[in-house]
């Protein structure tokens, strides 16, 4: 019977102590397979039929994750165009909350319409910040820069009781904290971090109503029968999610598709323990040696103030790390194993 270890021992075989999850995760062995297999159809001259398939497939498999209806979901490429397709959607003036140096691409597409009035406050205060007049609160569920933990709950309530809009990014949440993206209005994710996929995938959930979204970005594939839609204006959208669909990297959601398998065998219950309990490790570490981290419970991410500089050393003593914000962040994932957290403070306490 294959356990956690042997699964995860068979799909990845890093070659140093690889803990930077939080800008790229590694590709499963099977996702590599599977990326091959896609390539050659275009080497070979054979139809790329199947990797409209493995689109679907990937849909559904997110879907799964995310606890939602496939329908609720639509297929892109990043999340500052998902996040451009909401910011569309506002009226003039109305009012949108965000955390205080959240993920610009949460961000930015609302900035940039000039017309929206766009609040920044602490991230421990967005809860208490919904306020009567705010149309829409975005934020990330894991800050980028610290790995701090929105209290996604208490934000639900709020927005509720105030009639406000949720938009949740969960890219670096998804793959690792258990996500329930029926809770929100929007969420969206990409897919190269926690989920382990290829470069180039996105995913957006909206509601059944579509919560007067316009598909301003669609093309081709968004229309309910794609293949009659290749010339002139649209004339049927699809009936689902997918009229938000942009052409798909063909070659990342096959390989994509894999990387969710694996995710959804493994279970994300069983990765977030894991996960949790290197990072939990690594900031006990970190207070013996007289560093303090970020305070972010339960999370995977560990950001230490005041030590971005080490990145460099610990680059050459073969573990990856980053630079964020002035902080040194590490990032757990089911790759990773007491070993490593025990190879990173070694060489901090040089």
């Amino acid at each position: 019977m294959e356990t956690f270890e042997s699964l995860v021992r068979s799909e990845f075989a890093p070659q140093n102590t690889y803990l930077n999850t939080a800008s790229n995760g590694l590709l499963p062995a099977r996702t590599v397979t599977a990326l091959h297999e896609a390539a050659r159809l275009r080497v070979e001259g054979r139809s790329l039929d199947p990797l409209f398939d493995d689109v679907e497939a990937a849909r559904a498999a997110f879907a799964r994750l995310a606890g939602v209806p496939a329908g609720r979901v639509a297929a892109g490429a990043s999340v500052a165009a998902h996040t451009g397709v909401i910011a569309a959607s506002l009226p003039a003036g109305a009012e949108v909350l965000t955390a205080e140096d959240d993920f610009t691409s949460v961000l930015n597409p609302f900035h940039v319409r000039g017309d929206l009035k766009v609040r920044a406050v602490p991230l421990e205060r967005i809860a208490e910040s919904v306020r009567p007049g705010t149309a829409l609160v975005a934020v990330s569920a894991a800050q980028s820069a610290d790995g701090r933990v929105a209290d996604l709950p208490a934000l639900r309530e709020a927005a509720r009781e105030h009639g406000a809009r949720t938009y949740i990014d969960f890219s670096q949440a998804a793959g690792w904290l258990p996500m329930d993206a029926s809770a929100y209005d929007f969420t969206a994710v990409t897919c190269y971090k926690w989920l382990l996929g290829p470069h180039g995938a996105a995913f957006l959930v909206v509601p059944e109503d579509f919560a007067g979204l316009t598909p301003v970005l669609a093309g081709w594939v968004a229309g309910e029968v794609p293949m009659d839609s290749c010339y002139g204006p649209v004339t049927e959208l699809a009936h689902s999610a997918r009229r938000f669909d942009l052409t798909p990297a063909l070659f990342t959601y096959a390989g994509l598709r894999r990387s969710l398998e694996l995710i959804e065998e493994l279970g994300v219950d069983a990765v977030h323990a894991h996960d949790v309990a290197l990072a939990d490790r690594f900031r006990t570490g970190l207070g013996a040696l007289g560093h303090e981290a970020v305070p972010a419970p339960g999370s995977a991410i560990v950001s230490v103030p005041g030590l971005a500089h080490r990145a460099e050393e610990l680059a050459r003593a073969d573990v990856q790390v980053s630079g964020r914000a002035g902080n040194l962040r590490a990032s757990f994932h089911l790759y990773n194993t007491a070993a490593d957290v025990d190879r990173i403070l070694d060489v901090l306490s040089g």
